[in-house]
């Protein structure tokens, strides 16, 4: 399996064989929402808290005594069915909200994620992404002579000019860039294209290869 490889101006100036292992194999897409939903769970931070009856302030003393008046029983008016009195059954930071997933499922959700993009032809690979220093205009000419501009965009970039191409990038619409190994289910399938340089390939076929 080969792709073209182009240079920012959109002209193809090589071919790429890519591993068929990775970017032949046929997407599954039952993995990639289990993936998905790992993913996601793994965002939440888990700080919810609300206070029960033994947290809220007040309530120390019985309102009225037991027998004799007519109302209720009452030991406390920070009782649930108080107003402003303790929350039953609410959110703790005890809740763990983690989705384990074998090694090998994320990696192959991964696998297919790729796959896909690259089968419908949203995939383009260029021999290399670098600027003399940040630039969000010299980053959109480059986008819009890849076809890219109109597009939601994700780009994956090599480590070494990871730092300028974020900061050329970040103040562009619908464009984000990650590192290629930092390559995740929701940035692939959250994206309608995918811009990957040339060492951003060889990066992922050893992660994941």
């Amino acid at each position: 399996m080969k792709i073209n490889v182009v240079d920012h101006t959109g002209k193809k100036v090589s071919e790429l064989t890519l591993n068929e292992k990775i970017w032949g194999i046929k997407p599954n897409e039952k993995v990639q929402f289990d993936s998905l939903l790992s993913y996601n769970a793994a965002q939440r931070q888990g700080t919810h808290k609300v206070k029960t009856r033994a947290e809220v302030s007040g309530g120390g003393r019985k309102p009225w005594k037991q027998k004799g008046t007519g109302n209720a029983r009452q030991g406390s008016i920070r009782s649930p069915q108080w107003k402003g009195g303790g929350i039953v059954f609410g959110p703790t930071t005890e809740r763990n909200y983690t989705i384990k997933l074998n090694k090998k499922v994320r990696s192959l959700a991964l696998k297919s994620a790729l796959a896909a993009k690259l089968q419908n032809d949203n995939i383009v690979v260029i021999d290399q992404l670098t600027f003399e220093k940040p630039s969000t205009s010299t980053m959109l000419k480059t986008l819009t002579k890849l076809k890219l501009a109109n597009n939601k965009t994700l780009i994956i970039s090599d480590l070494e000019n990871q730092k300028t191409v974020i900061k050329s990038a970040r103040n562009l619409e619908r464009t984000e860039v990650i590192s290629s190994n930092n390559v995740n289910i929701y940035a692939l399938l959250n994206a309608n294209k995918v811009l990957l340089t040339l060492a951003a390939v060889k990066n992922i076929e050893e992660a994941l290869g």
